[in-house]
């Protein structure tokens, strides 16, 4: 055997760290606990289902129908146990884990690693995050309605989901989707709970809300306080949800809000006021709170000034006053150049033209009768421009205004600051979002041929994220604690890194195997020290 056969050399890279972050919740044992283990197959269910998060967190551009050729070139007995090959993660087996993951109940699979993860690295629940957004998908997706065949492939499930064309988030109304609720912490951005419903778009956040938080609440069986965005906000609703305790934005199509945002005055910062409020970067902020009852439920409503929106609402204003003049004048021009055979049809010209334009309005002056070219009679208008001041005062006392309301009122009273930071940290689940539509992550992945696959991939996805988040997370709150942090993409210190420079940090390590002693090679003084602020079960890998 020449020296050169008695080498391998493999690709670790960043995939220890998912490895050992996987190790470290105890997935493995929980999906096998769940599914079971044959003692025929060369590979388990849990490990089959390790290797698809460690694919989905591989950052590469591959669907997963190349599943093997993902892991040809990387050191999958260190990542996945001795003996495992590459050709064992076939499209047959991976396919036959998903489909018993959906059967068994996705949902109670999920909730089971959420309360495991939460007891072991002690996820602080007092604020959770609500919001929703869509995924367009190719393909028919056609919904099996045999009732038989469904019965013989045990699903335990109501029904499927519907993948369908509707109002689009993505804004491609031209494909299918489904809609994803996701709730998140606000310790971590940890995925806590996920729900994927109907593609149809049109199943409204207002109706659904209220519904994932009850559900949710049973599930996860802690105190939190939910935060969410003025979908929320509804009558139907805030009786829904009575029994809970939330944070929620009041929509401005309610008639106190508009009452609220155009009359009332902002309370003066005190001196004494303004260094705290500099301290919680709420210092371009002012408020007033007020206490309402609405839907049957007192509740405390912040007012809320923002300086900068402010400045940012007059601007669009502003822009939107000069746009609207310019097309103002070409409509007066269009109707006062036309000929109309009777005043009812002038005027009914004017009304629709109106109805383009918001903060000015053209107004009949005068309707004159006169004679054509063809001494038919004809009307002409004459008119003029005038701004709605009304509309454009009622615009402008609203800038950087908007309405926070809580049903913590009286002995659970919070402090107004308190409420403002948490409605802003509402972006954990945008940032969820995000990750989930990055173009590298496995949204093309292969199974997607039917809902109940679709609905899988998304509960694969949404862990992927729990992983991903959860491993910022303690990498960030262990250089906290030493004090002592690491250079950014630009050279810069910085406390608070992103978990996938730390995976661009890691491209380079290899597994190697000479002469049958296996060592791992290329980690450098940095790398060791970020695997230090990292859970032991990352360590393994590597050390």
């Amino acid at each position: 055997m020449s020296y050169l056969e008695e080498i391998q050399v493999k690709n670790l890279d960043h995939l220890g760290i998912v490895a050992g972050l996987i190790d470290e919740i105890g997935i493995v044992k929980i999906i096998n606990n769940k599914l079971g283990i044959d003692v025929r197959e060369k590979i388990s269910a849990g490990t089959v289902f390790k290797s698809i998060l460690i694919n989905g967190l591989g950052f590469v551009s591959r669907p997963l129908y190349l599943f093997s050729q993902f892991f040809q070139d990387k050191a999958i007995e260190k990542l996945l146990g001795e003996r495992i090959k590459p050709d064992y993660l076939n499209d047959d087996k991976i396919g036959r884990v998903i489909d018993e993951l959906y059967k068994y109940g996705l949902n109670d699979i999920f909730i089971e690693v959420v309360l495991e993860v939460i007891k072991k690295f002690k996820i602080d629940l007092k604020y959770s995050h609500l919001d929703s957004t869509s995924f367009h998908l190719d393909g028919e997706y056609k919904r099996e309605e045999d009732k038989e065949k469904q019965e013989e492939e045990k699903i335990i499930k109501e029904r499927p989901i519907f993948i369908k064309k509707g109002y689009s988030r993505d804004h491609r109304p031209d494909l299918k989707q489904c809609v994803l609720d996701l709730i998140t912490s606000q310790d971590g951005d940890i995925p806590l709970f996920v729900r994927v419903g109907d593609g149809d778009g049109n199943e409204s956040d207002k109706a659904v809300f209220g519904k994932v938080l009850v559900e949710f609440k049973k599930q996860i069986k802690f105190d939190s306080i939910m935060v969410c965005d003025s979908a929320l906000y509804g009558q139907e609703n805030l009786q829904l949800i009575q029994h809970l305790k939330w944070i929620t934005r009041v929509p401005m199509t309610i008639k106190k809000a508009k009452e609220l945002v155009q009359n009332i005055e902002m309370e003066e910062v005190k001196d004494e006021d303004k260094e705290k409020r500099s301290d919680l970067n709420l210092e371009s902020y002012t408020w007033k709170e007020e206490i309402v009852t609405y839907g049957g439920i007192k509740q405390t409503w912040l007012i809320v000034l923002s300086e900068k929106r402010q400045k940012s609402d007059l601007e669009k204003l502003k822009k939107q006053l000069s746009q609207e003049e310019k097309k103002s004048q070409k409509f007066l021009k269009e109707i006062q150049s036309e000929e109309f055979e009777h005043p009812q049809a002038a005027r009914y010209k004017l009304k629709a033209i109106n109805k383009k334009l918001k903060l000015l309005e053209i107004k009949e002056v005068e309707l004159i009768e006169t004679y054509s070219k063809k001494k038919e009679k004809i009307y002409k208008m004459i008119s003029l421009i005038i701004k709605k001041d009304e509309e454009i005062s009622r615009k402008t006392k609203e800038a950087g205004k908007f309405i926070l309301a809580t049903n913590l009122v009286e002995e659970n009273k919070l402090e107004a600051s308190e409420i403002l930071i948490t409605y802003k940290n509402q972006q954990s689940t945008e940032r969820g979002f995000r990750f989930l539509k990055d173009p590298l992550f496995f949204t093309d992945s292969f199974f997607v041929e039917k809902p109940e696959r679709i609905e899988t991939m998304l509960f694969l996805m949404s862990l992927c994220l729990l992983i991903y988040n959860l491993g910022q997370r303690e990498l960030r709150n262990c250089l906290k604690r030493v004090k002592k942090g690491i250079n950014n993409q630009v050279g810069k210190v910085t406390l608070r890194p992103t978990l996938r420079w730390i995976f661009q940090c890691f491209q380079g390590i290899h597994y190697v195997i000479l002469n049958g002693v296996k060592q791992i090679v290329n980690l450098t003084e940095e790398r060791r020290f970020i695997l230090s602020l990292l859970p032991a079960s990352c360590q393994r890998y590597y050390l």
